[in-house]
């Protein structure tokens, strides 16, 4: 089994940054993809950004330029550092990771979110 915890939501006001971090745990052997994702009230959970495990990277349009997406592979952990929050930008957000496990299944993991608030 493998774990997602996330840490670093909050209540920021507009034009702030965050920086959400998100540790893998567990029996994971090799993590390919790790994403972020938010689901806003009322609305469906779409994707934030993803980085693969060699590095690259792909950005919901809402996000480009003011999201970064990076990752810590020997520490099994990614990071979206926010800047330039808008209000819009107010949701849980969650983490997610696939791979292989210690006994080679697959696996798609979840964290348990993490809300951020962004004030007008």
């Amino acid at each position: 089994q493998v774990q997602l915890v996330e840490s670093g939501g909050g209540l920021v006001q507009a034009g702030g940054s965050l920086r959400l971090s998100c540790a893998a745990s567990g029996s994971t052997f090799w993590i390919n993809a790790m994403a972020w994702y938010r689901q806003a009230p009322g609305q469906q959970r779409e994707l934030v950004a993803v980085i693969s495990r060699g590095g690259s990277t792909n950005y919901a349009d809402s996000v480009k330029g003011r999201f970064a997406i990076s990752r810590d592979i020997a520490k099994n952990t990614v990071y979206l550092q926010m800047n330039s929050l808008k209000p819009e930008d107010t949701a849980v957000y969650y983490c997610n990771a696939e791979g292989v496990t210690t006994d080679f299944g697959r696996y798609n993991s979840w964290g348990q979110g993490t809300q951020v608030t962004v004030s007008s």
